[in-house]
């Protein structure tokens, strides 16, 4: 508007001049008519320019171009680019971009500690309602609609929350504002992109209580890991006692049992040897009850053993002979009670 008032106003002061040199009764030489003549035409020309400047609008990339007349908003908008309008129009650039906005917090927890947050928020407006945005917002929307929407959401879902659950639930906080913020700022034709709680600063006290906190649950965990372990290990030892304990059991058993049938190994060779010598007892007396006449060299000599077992007293003689020898001697001794007992 202003380029156009420029070139109208230059328009009509050179025309002017102009004029007034021609009727000057002092300029009426061909000279000075020739001037006159040049200075029209050039602010004609200049005049020109300028209202044709003051008729083009430019849009940037990433914007949109409201149209208003004398305030008035119209009902079409101008994409990014050049624009040939009436002077009288005016362009408003509405940025239509990804932007970003960091805002530093103050709040508070349900339990009244002091939280410093820095929370960021990735927003744009929706182009389709820019015009909607200009008319009942205007340019200034950041201001009037999103900072207060934020710091109102933000510290209300604190406040749900004590200090140390915001340590923990970091993620779900952060899910809550954005839902929020969403359909909040959806009425106001502002879409959210991406939110972060980029810091959760907490006065050092409670910094420090937490600290210690963590450290205590750390001990108690290692304590109740070392408890474990003795646990584990008493466990274990006796285990191994027990199974100690069952091996030497059946050893002993095993032990016990061998001896026990060494045992009856032994008397049942006993029995059967007192069986055997029992027989030849029988088969002596068998004999002699016979006609000593009638015996044999077998029977007389099983009759000189049973002789010598009868007369041995259990130790082994110290001097040794042969069995022919032996045999002879017990005849000798044999014949000689005989004969005595003739």
């Amino acid at each position: 508007m202003l380029w156009f008032v420029l070139g109208i106003l230059a328009i009509v002061v050179c025309g002017a001049v102009a004029v007034s040199l021609k009727m000057s009764k002092r300029s009426m030489n061909q000279k000075k008519g020739a001037v006159s003549a040049s200075v029209g035409a050039v602010g004609t020309l200049l005049g020109i320019v300028l209202i044709v400047l003051g008729c083009i609008r430019t849009v940037p990339t990433g914007h949109t171009g409201i149209v208003t007349t004398f305030g008035r908003v119209r009902d079409f908008t101008y994409e990014a680019g050049v624009h040939f309008t009436a002077p009288w129009n005016t362009v408003i650039n509405m940025d239509n971009r990804n932007q970003k906005a960091t805002i530093d917090l103050s709040c508070f927890s349900s339990d009244i500690q002091e939280v410093a947050v820095i929370y960021t928020l990735n927003y744009q407006i929706e182009k389709a309602n820019a015009q909607e945005i200009y008319r009942n917002i205007g340019t200034g929307y950041y201001e009037t609609v999103i900072a207060p929407r934020v710091q109102e959401t933000v510290k209300s879902v604190m406040a749900k929350f004590t200090a140390e659950e915001l340590l923990d639930n970091r993620a779900q906080l952060s899910e809550e504002i954005r839902n929020l913020l969403t359909a909040q700022l959806a009425n106001y034709n502002i879409v959210v992109l991406d939110t972060s709680l980029e810091n959760l600063d907490f006065s050092d006290a409670f910094t420090d209580a937490v600290e210690a906190k963590q450290v205590a649950e750390q001990r108690a965990k290692q304590a109740k890991i070392e408890e474990e372990q003795k646990t584990m290990e008493a466990e274990a030892a006796a285990k191994r006692a027990k199974i100690e304990a069952e091996a030497e059991a059946n050893v002993a058993k095993i032990a016990a049992q061998a001896e026990l049938d060494v045992t009856k190994i032994q008397a049942d060779a006993a029995e059967y040897a007192g069986q055997k010598d029992a027989a030849i007892v029988k088969q002596l007396r068998d004999t002699l009850a016979k006609n000593p006449d009638e015996m044999t060299q077998e029977d007389f000599e099983n009759l000189l053993m049973y002789y010598y077992i009868m007369q041995w007293n259990g130790e082994l003689p110290s001097t040794y002979v042969g069995a022919d020898d032996f045999y002879k001697l017990l005849s000798a001794v044999v014949n000689s009670g005989a004969a005595a007992g003739e």
